[in-house]
């Protein structure tokens, strides 16, 4: 191998580990995105809601993989994106029937922002679950 395969390996390697890094403690990429946010912004709640949405990417893929090795399952990724698919419908729905047509932009973002809610409880229980079942 050459060393620009060796040097695309190894930058592959440090962006694979500081994705499991960010993902394994969801708290640490959410503060730092709050703080470049608002140091630049000067804006708390835009910075909260970056903050979230950059969080939620991260906590799709630990909860995923954290529901398959809980459930001794393969089926994670998939319930989630059955979960968000769900939800963009119904909340879409209700779009529709209240104001007649669908804004695409603020239903995606509801989901995206209720995703991070309700992944942030998932990461926490299926935390707490894996911890005690390695334990006994």
């Amino acid at each position: 191998m050459s060393w620009i395969g060796k040097a695309a390996a190894s930058v592959a390697d440090f962006f694979v580990w500081l994705y499991a890094v960010m993902a394994i403690v969801p708290v640490i990429p959410f503060a730092v995105v709050w703080l470049i946010v608002y140091f630049l912004k000067k804006e708390k709640k835009l910075a909260t809601k970056r903050a979230m949405d950059v969080t939620t990417l991260l906590l799709i893929g630990v909860v995923a993989a954290l529901y398959n090795q809980v459930f001794q399952s393969t089926f994670g990724f998939y319930l989630l994106l059955l979960l968000f698919l769900l939800g963009f419908g119904l909340i879409g729905n209700l779009q529709q029937r209240t104001k007649g047509k669908v804004d695409f932009r603020k239903t995606a973002r509801a989901i995206w922002r209720l995703g991070f809610l309700g992944l942030s409880a998932a990461y926490v229980l299926l935390t707490a679950i894996g911890i005690t079942q390695n334990l006994f």
